[in-house]
């Protein structure tokens, strides 16, 4: 950025990049999903780190380096296919973290619930008290992220710290449930085929995403161009492994049909405290997945509000979204815009649905809204020369994005399914448009 526009502060290292990605990367939320799918879901894991998260660990490695500044995809795209490309590209990947923050909270609150033993599990799912625990972590999140990464970044490293020690515990269960007579599921390769499944596949390649948040604070990161590749490879491989290993523990704890796909992991502990005759498990579990979500949420709010930020330093939001807070130098405008069209769209998707049905239609549109960017990540890395990546990693977002229009068993109406995520995310392209023409007319 010139010198005349405002500037974040550099506050990210090599270390803080490292554990910054496997907080956004390492959800332990989609391990129960995964989990909740069968072991089959071991290969799909195997499948999209091959195909989806190593093609996207080349491509934002290669395109951090040639574009170190601050906006990341945004910045990308703009170079590589124009103005409006870029503005669509960040304004999708803006508006599906909107979507994402609820979904995220909504397993964290109900996973948390498990801390307060049985009162808590026998409430886990009730949305009387789910969306509004939901809201008040939503807002507590987002006036925390106000003081800027100086202090938001901790809460991603232990996040970090806490989803590892989630997969360490995971395999000491898993591996003294082997000892004492044998696992609950029996393994195999292939996954289940069925429809119901479908919209879950797209679930797989969506939780591999992550490693584009980091390059949005380019310019918050000391030395990007060197340090955000060498983040990208260190967390890669650690994300991955987490994925694969820690659904195979969950898997020998539980059979898949008693896996929740909202609150199967806390259920983990729950299970692993009976088995083992240590009451003091599940509320230690339910509180290191508190910390990991909490950890996620905090990269990607943090990664989300740079992105208006930098359309508005270009002109193509409203001046107000360029501001900084004067004390802590943070685009508050835009966290707290995110602030209330994340609590409104929170509400909006619970009418008519139950909770886990709220969840699942949050998801299914974040989905699509994520990956859709994702397209233009990857065309632009086969435009500065990334062909192979470029072309294998564009072919699995597309396949994920129809996956993800399939609807799942359990939703109250599938034309309504349809209308909310479909219609849902064609209505986020279409209401682009408007802002970037008035802006662009308005500042000529």
């Amino acid at each position: 950025m010139a010198a005349s526009q405002p500037a974040l502060r550099r506050e990210l290292k090599l270390w803080h990049l490292v554990l910054f990605n496997i907080s956004a990367v390492a959800g332990v939320r989609w391990l129960a999903a995964a989990a909740h799918a069968g072991p089959g879901s071991l290969l799909l894991w195997l499948i999209a780190a091959l195909g989806f998260f190593l093609p996207c660990a080349l491509v934002v490695s290669a395109l951090s380096q040639k574009f170190p500044e601050e906006g990341g995809l945004y910045i990308w795209t703009k170079r590589a296919f124009g103005d409006w490309h870029g503005f669509l590209c960040a304004w999708l990947y803006f508006t599906s973290n909107i979507c994402y923050f609820p979904t995220l909270l909504l397993a964290g609150v109900t996973m948390a619930s498990y801390m307060f033993g049985q009162p808590g599990i026998r409430y886990s799912e009730d949305a009387r008290l789910a969306i509004p625990a939901t809201l008040a972590a939503l807002w507590l999140t987002f006036v925390l992220n106000l003081v800027g990464l100086r202090f938001g970044k901790w809460a991603s490293v232990l996040g970090a710290v806490a989803t590892y020690l989630i997969a360490a515990l995971l395999v000491l269960f898993g591996i003294a449930t082997i000892a004492r007579g044998g696992g609950a599921t029996h393994f195999h390769l292939l996954p289940d085929l069925s429809f119901d499944n479908l919209n879950f596949w797209s679930q797989i390649a969506f939780a591999m995403v992550g490693l584009e948040v980091a390059p949005i604070l380019g310019g918050e990161i000391y030395d990007p161009g060197k340090l955000i590749p060498r983040a990208a490879v260190l967390s890669g491989f650690g994300s991955a492994a987490f994925y694969i290993v820690g659904t195979a523990a969950l898997l020998v704890l539980l059979t898949p049909e008693q896996i929740s796909p909202l609150t199967g992991l806390a259920q983990a502990g729950h299970v692993a405290g009976g088995i083992f005759g240590a009451g003091w498990i599940s509320p230690v579990f339910a509180l290191f997945i508190t910390l990991s979500i909490v950890g996620q949420l905090t990269a990607f709010v943090a990664g989300n509000t740079r992105l208006p930020f930098a359309l508005g330093v270009d002109h193509y939001l409203p001046p107000s979204f360029a501001k900084l807070h004067p004390r802590w130098h943070t685009p508050y405008v835009s966290i707290l815009t995110q602030g209330i069209l994340a609590s409104a769209l929170l509400l909006l998707m619970q009418l008519g649905e139950t909770l886990r049905a709220t969840y699942q239609i949050l998801v299914d549109l974040t989905v699509i809204a994520t990956l859709l960017p994702f397209l233009y990540i990857f065309a632009s890395g086969f435009r500065f020369g990334l062909r192979w990546a470029g072309a294998a990693g564009g072919a699995i977002t597309a396949l994920a994005i129809v996956l993800s229009a399939v609807p799942p068993a359990g939703v109250a109406s599938i034309g309504i399914f349809e209308l909310k995520v479909v219609g849902g995310a064609i209505l986020l392209v279409l209401a682009a448009r408007p802002f970037f023409v008035r802006e662009r007319a308005r500042v000529r």
